[in-house]
């Protein structure tokens, strides 16, 4: 049968049994949930089979990148970002093209702000994008997207949109987890940090930091 999730009952698993009254479903862990078969269809609940008739299994997550860490790029900035293989054509082509822009327009560069600059958010994005792009676990006719979501009080989400090949549910963790410990490796590189809410060691030491004080 198909693989349903319903929270509401605690259900993740293949249908294995439909009858009037009641809809049986083995979980992952070989329980069994009961569910009312009017539930199905007045509430709401997910069914996989479209991911597992589907020639990927969708990847979508996001890493909160702090706002404050978010700059426009010197050139020296992009020289060393130049030494990142995957994304050496990218910085030069559209280096060249910013410049040329300001040229043209005559802008005073002596202040970032003015005129056209690279960030290093968007760098990172087109990073991600081209990391995902010669990922051999994921599939390449279907969607890829590195968004840049509305800004939130734990940052700014960037969230990674993709399907792996592989769809087993093992395998499928795998992948998710490998290509997300790379992304949140990569972030120190270009200046970013990543969001997190503080821990208890944060608090301690900032309490530490007043009291010296």
């Amino acid at each position: 049968g198909d693989w349903i999730t319903f929270d509401k009952y605690g259900a993740d698993g293949n249908v294995t049994e439909i009858s009037l009254a009641t809809v049986r479903v083995q979980n992952w862990d070989n329980t069994f949930t009961t569910i009312p078969t009017y539930s199905l269809i007045s509430e709401s609940f997910q069914n996989w089979r479209g991911m597992q008739e589907s020639p990927g299994r969708r990847i979508k997550r996001a890493v909160y990148i702090k706002q404050n860490s978010v700059k426009f790029m010197t050139s020296e900035n992009l020289e060393e970002l130049k030494k990142v293989a995957l994304i050496k054509k990218y910085i030069t082509s559209r280096q060249e093209e910013i410049n040329k822009f300001n040229t043209d327009n005559n802008i005073d560069k002596s202040l970032p702000l003015n005129g056209r600059n690279q960030t290093n958010l968007g760098i990172f994005r087109k990073y991600v994008d081209s990391y995902l792009n010669e990922h051999s676990a994921i599939h390449k006719e279907l969607y890829i997207i590195v968004r840049h979501q509305a800004p939130t009080d734990k940052g700014i989400p960037i969230e990674i949109l993709c399907f792996s090949r592989d769809k087993r549910w093992e395998n499928f963790e795998y992948i998710t987890a490998d290509i997300f410990d790379h992304v949140i490796a990569a972030i120190p590189y270009f200046g970013l940090q990543l969001f997190e809410s503080p821990s208890g060691d944060d608090i301690t030491k900032l309490y530490g930091f007043q009291q010296e004080n």
